[in-house]
């Protein structure tokens, strides 16, 4: 039985997905005009949205929730939508809550159970349940008098706030306790009955056939070429594309790791010239995605040719899927993803994509499993369009080479301070902003860069990084002095949300 999550718009929905797999339960992430089968729901779990259930055009609960039985819970939008259904009433607030709230039980729920009666959540929500539907009770309101729990005891519980957020203290204990307590559920997902599923699965869909990889180095698309290897062998062949927006010394490392330690079968396509060109002149983030998200396409499908593959293997992740606005009709497309919304739409190849369903944490959980060298799967994030998205504006070879002796230097200094694998991800950002300074007592007039480093688990929220101000200091002052062009460096404090993690 699996827990199924509808997906009404929520940036946060595919969290709740994660951490319903943390706690031991396979989840199923479906939009409410999916068909679905009720008799393999153990569980049903409506998440927030943007909407507002009077507006004219508000999604509704899906045509087969009727036939479902099973007990459910309602989490910001999904209470909303409930409560409006069964005949309760819902209005904007007079007051909205967003970010941490403070909240007070007042009924005892087997939801809250091992639950402090006082404790901080999660909100992010302008409208309220004024009144709830016949039947239901108040569990817990916020210190402002607003109703954040309710529940009828026998089929319904609804949460105005997050609980999948990590920010709400006791959400993991709520959900277990809804998964468990309330609707009976025994764990029955691991990451390694995954891995075991996926091989099997990759070995029919792929058995005969000879396929390519996309392999940038990084922890998503090295997992993915592992996982695949194991499945079909020989028959796959990783390609390595130099674009020329790659780091410092990394088609070397890249190479070096994948084809002698972990002796797949590799090759390297240099294709610096053809990228620089092509973005030469551009300035808008999501043309450059799609100009790089083509181009790697292009450069598979003649190496494909060329070796008679029929099916190209990508490293593509849940927020990859979720920032590109391709899990749900009704999420805020964010960016598009070079291996998601910037794929062309006519292609030689059938994609493969193993990961999909993953969140980062876990692939990295899968690759240890796998046997790929920490050096790889504790690698930072690096987004598959390089330095481009890095470079605000044009891209030339004169702004990615500075870009690249800074970045360096940040990495190197982080990991000689030990802070490397404290932080989720660490990188340098060159700026279309020129800033006057001094050099050798003359006037300078050099690039501005920001420094962006950042904790998080998932990637779907982020905290800027407390590094201690020496190390900054440190940091700064090895820029400087080291990279000619750069004549001021800054350090980006936002959270994600409101900001990405990435600049463009």
């Amino acid at each position: 039985m699996k827990v199924l999550i509808l997906d009404y718009g929520s940036q946060y929905t595919q969290l709740i997905a994660r951490v319903v797999r943390e706690l031991g339960y396979y989840s199923q992430v479906v939009q409410p005009d999916e068909d679905v089968d009720v008799s393999d729901i153990g569980a049903l779990i409506l998440s927030g949205g943007p909407a507002s259930v009077y507006e004219p055009n508000a999604p509704r609960l899906p045509s087969w929730f009727e036939a479902y039985k099973g007990k459910v819970l309602g989490i910001c939008y999904g209470m909303q939508l409930l409560a409006h259904e069964m005949g309760g009433k819902v209005e904007p607030g007079e007051l909205a809550e967003y970010g941490r709230t403070e909240i007070v039980i007042v009924e005892d729920d087997p939801i809250f159970e091992n639950v402090p009666r006082e404790s901080t959540v999660w909100m992010s929500h302008s409208d309220v349940v004024k009144v709830l539907p016949k039947g239901f009770k108040v569990t817990a309101h916020s210190k402002n008098g607003m109703i954040v729990s309710a529940s009828d005891r026998e089929r319904f519980w609804l949460l105005q706030f997050h609980p999948e957020v990590r920010h709400t203290q006791f959400g993991r204990q709520m959900l277990q306790n809804f998964l468990s307590r309330i609707c009976g559920l025994k764990p029955n997902w691991n990451l390694e009955d995954f891995i075991t599923q996926k091989i099997e699965e990759l070995r029919k869909e792929l058995s005969g056939k000879k396929v390519i990889a996309a392999l940038s180095g990084g922890v998503d698309s090295s997992v993915a070429c592992v996982l695949v290897h194991r499945a079909i062998g020989t028959n796959l062949r990783c390609v390595f594309v130099d674009h020329g927006l790659l780091r410092k010394n990394e088609p070397e490392e890249v190479m070096d790791v994948f084809k002698n330690m972990l002796q797949l079968n590799v090759v390297k396509i240099d294709a610096r010239e053809r990228f620089l060109s092509k973005l030469k002149g551009v300035d808008d983030p999501e043309k450059k995605r799609k100009i790089i998200g083509e181009e790697f396409i292009r450069v598979f499908e003649q190496e494909a040719k060329s070796y008679g593959a029929t099916h190209l293997v990508q490293g593509t992740i849940y927020s990859d899927v979720i920032e590109s606005a391709k899990s749900g009709k009704k999420t805020a497309a964010i960016k598009s993803h070079h291996n998601v919304g910037g794929l062309p739409e006519k292609m030689d190849l059938k994609i493969v994509e193993p990961l999909r369903n993953l969140f980062k944490d876990e692939v990295r959980i899968v690759g240890e499993m796998l046997g790929i060298p920490r050096s790889v799967i504790h690698r930072q994030p690096f987004p598959g369009p390089g330095l481009a998205v890095r470079v605000i504006g044009p891209v030339d070879e004169e702004k990615l080479d500075i870009l690249r002796e800074a970045d360096y230097i940040l990495i190197e200094t982080l990991r000689e301070t030990g802070w490397y694998e404290k932080i989720w991800q660490a990188f340098a950002v060159l700026l279309p902003v020129r800033s006057v300074g001094v050099r050798g007592d003359r006037r300078a007039y050099d690039y501005v860069l920001a420094i962006r480093c950042v904790d998080s688990v998932e990637g779907m929220t982020a905290d800027w990084s407390k590094i201690p101000h020496d190390v900054l200091d440190l940091i700064s002052r090895r820029i400087l002095n080291g990279v000619k062009g750069v004549g001021r460096v800054v350090y980006d404090i936002s959270s994600k949300p409101p900001a990405t993690i990435e600049w463009e």
